[in-house]
């Protein structure tokens, strides 16, 4: 199982990662959202940056930023809050 993969469970062991770059505006954005959302429902989350990361750099550097549940991609470019909600478990 892929590191980045965990399956979903009550919200402390749910992951939310957002990919992402500085001086990205979409990726402030989106960081807002995913900050707002996990707060509300209790799920952990974490930040990576393309540029420090060459893996994700060639996996992502044409979406970012990119949102990952549990490992698996879950939306990029724009993050919708309902549509993370329901993610998560709405």
């Amino acid at each position: 199982m892929s590191p980045l993969f965990r399956r979903a469970g009550p919200p402390g062991d749910r992951l939310v990662t957002l990919i992402r770059k500085p001086g990205c505006h979409l990726c402030d954005d989106a960081q807002v959202v995913v900050e707002k959302v996990c707060s509300e429902r209790g799920v952990p989350w974490e930040s990576k940056d393309i540029t420090e990361d060459r893996e994700l750099y060639e996996k992502y550097w044409e979406q970012i930023p990119v949102v990952l549940v549990d490992g698996r991609q879950h939306t990029f470019w724009r993050v919708n809050e309902d549509r993370l909600r329901k993610a998560l478990g709405d």
